[in-house]
């Protein structure tokens, strides 16, 4: 069982049954999956994306500069970190939604002590604002806190269950790993499960990482227990 997890989450995935924005039905269901990683006395850290808002990369362009795309995806995983941070403690469990822009109107500063507390006293954290710096992607802010933060390994949840030598959902044959070196993860171009930039610091550090899907009920439980589910690149 790991002591302290990374767990993120797109934001595609929490749009849910919806085509953008928040679904509060998933956020209530993530609740409960979270619960049962926080009984069992592993804490939790979550980075959230802003896909289902906006995609600094690609609203870029007709007059918009990539660094403003960049920083309107860093409001986007703030929406979705206070939203998921509300269903959160109505579903009776405890969290904070700490910020790595400035915004403390809404949300607390995203600060190493501060962190480190909340976890201290079984709180979940989320985090919005990826790193907050243009260029680089939520994924790789993701290996940074969960550096940052001494995770035992970051789990990346996704539509398919792991890592394949192809697209399964373009290919019946696609054959997935049960493990993976990094280096073949970074190396193989049909490899996109996440950003070769976060891939290459996690290597750097001797970082794990699990690829898994989201569903079915359990799945990142499992995980955080030390059971094989999914990919694990090391």
């Amino acid at each position: 069982m790991y002591k302290r997890i990374l767990l993120k989450l797109s934001g595609e995935q929490l749009s849910g049954q919806h085509d953008s924005g928040f679904d509060p039905e998933l956020g209530a269901w993530l609740a409960s999956e979270i619960k049962k990683i926080t009984e069992n006395g592993t804490q939790v850290v979550i980075m959230v994306g802003g896909g289902n808002y906006v995609r600094g990369a690609q609203i870029a362009g007709h007059g918009i500069r990539r660094v403003t795309g960049d920083h309107m995806g860093m409001l986007g995983t703030l929406m979705n970190a206070l939203a998921l941070t509300d269903v959160f403690e109505n579903q009776g469990l405890s969290t904070r939604c700490l910020s790595s822009i400035f915004a403390e109107q809404v949300a607390e500063p995203f600060v190493h002590r501060l962190a480190e507390k909340h976890l201290e006293k079984g709180r979940v954290i989320i985090v919005a604002g990826g790193i907050g710096r243009p260029y680089l992607t939520t994924d790789t802010a993701a290996v940074s806190l969960s550096l940052e933060l001494g995770c035992d390994v970051v789990i990346k949840t996704t539509k398919v269950d792991g890592v394949f030598d192809k697209d399964p959902e373009l290919h019946e044959d696609a054959v997935r790993f049960d493990t993976l070196g990094f280096q073949q993860a970074v190396e193989n171009p049909d490899i996109k499960v996440m950003d070769k930039a976060a891939m290459g610091l996690a290597m750097e550090q001797n970082m794990p990482i699990v690829i898994c899907k989201l569903h079915p009920a359990g799945n990142i439980a499992k995980v955080a227990a030390g059971d094989s589910v999914g990919t694990k690149i090391s």
